[in-house]
């Protein structure tokens, strides 16, 4: 068993993640919810938010980028639907994950015809789910594409086309880009009804859609961002905390950090924590970003550094080493969000919280 002693870790309160799935699934009822815990469930850790769900049904299924990951989920004892959302290279990939129960994604002619090659030679019939492209631009078969995926996958006889689905790129943003997409995405689903096809899970929703968009919700939503309470009316479930290592008084005219990227302009009392940019925490944080130590916002001093941060603990009367301070969630009154965190680096809260490294232990409380 690791020993873990530097005291840099990601919280997860669990309680949060329940809240707001339950709210995902009342809010998407009766369409099912299909929980995206890709990228080690937005850095939230997948195996444990997989299992809590699973134990107490909060979601019907899981979603993942890539056969790994799936097979981690696997491999932790979860036995719910997993769908393996990014497209397979190389092809050899569709006998991992036919092996392992795993829906895959299939995305062109090629891809169909792969699949079913990998399902024979196993003896097992495979599962999967074919992406139309309406507009995202990024994987996915044009609608006559989709036609004919379907036709070879039913041909073969070793496949199970279980669903359709696609990706709306702007639901926060665009309603009417939106629409559009969905528009072409019902009138595929019609043809391929047309054609015989039945039972097909349909999906779209990403979580600002199923929140906002209830045409969008068919029989399955696709929630990530929402269901770690990082989304508007949602309870955040993760907290980046840290304890001070170091305390030091400097002079009026001191330099921190690399190039002295901080100069003091008056006697300061500074703290160093053990947390930087090799933790996830952004180096576009330097000078920029506040920590909360004794329940005061306190401002991050000179460069982040790969291992550690220096911040000003100048009216903080009790810091001291061993004092708590959160770089990202909440301490007593206040808060720092992960979307004010992403404002600072022009970026959105999606990395902030999956940029967090594997070498920050994620320790879940209820």
């Amino acid at each position: 068993m690791a020993i873990t002693l530097r005291p840099t870790v990601a919280e997860i309160r669990l309680s949060a993640v329940r809240q707001n799935l339950q709210k995902l699934k009342r809010l998407a009822a009766p369409a099912r919810v299909l929980f995206v815990v890709k990228a080690n469930a937005y850095g939230h850790g997948a195996a444990a938010l997989a299992r809590l769900a699973e134990s107490e049904e909060l979601a019907w299924g899981f979603g993942v980028s890539s056969v790994e990951e799936g097979l981690a989920l696997r491999e932790s004892g979860i036995a719910s639907p997993v769908l393996v959302l990014g497209s397979l290279y190389p092809f050899e990939s569709f006998v991992e994950a036919i092996n392992a129960d795993l829906m895959v994604t299939i995305a062109s002619l090629d891809a169909a015809r792969q699949v079913t090659e990998a399902a024979k030679k196993l003896g097992k019939k495979a599962v999967c789910h074919i992406k139309l492209e309406t507009g995202m631009g990024r994987i996915g078969a044009r609608r006559p594409s989709v036609l004919k995926i379907y036709d070879e996958l039913e041909r073969s006889g070793a496949v199970c086309a279980a669903g359709l689905y696609t990706h709306l790129s702007s639901a926060d943003t665009d309603q009417d880009y939106t629409a559009r997409q969905l528009g072409f995405f019902r009138e595929t689903a019609g043809e391929l009804q047309a054609r015989g096809a039945r039972g097909l899970v349909l999906h779209a929703a990403n979580s600002c859609a199923a929140a906002n968009i209830p045409e969008s919700r068919f029989d399955m939503v696709r929630c990530g961002i929402a269901a770690y309470g990082l989304a508007e009316g949602f309870e955040p479930a993760l907290t980046l905390k840290t304890r001070i290592v170091f305390i030091k008084n400097v002079r009026e005219g001191a330099c921190i950090s690399y190039d002295r990227s901080f100069r003091a302009n008056r006697p300061m009392k500074i703290a160093t924590i053990p947390a930087g940019y090799g933790d996830g925490y952004l180096r576009r944080f330097s000078n920029k970003a506040d920590v909360l130590i004794g329940g005061r916002r306190c401002r991050v001093l000179g460069n982040v550094t790969m291992d550690m941060t220096m911040v000003d603990v100048t009216a903080v009367k009790d810091a001291a080493v061993g004092s708590e301070a959160v770089l990202l969630g909440r301490q007593g009154a206040q808060e720092i969000t992960a979307q004010e965190l992403a404002g600072l680096a022009g970026t959105i809260t999606y990395e902030v919280v999956t940029l967090i490294s594997g070498r920050v232990p994620r320790v879940c409380t209820p």
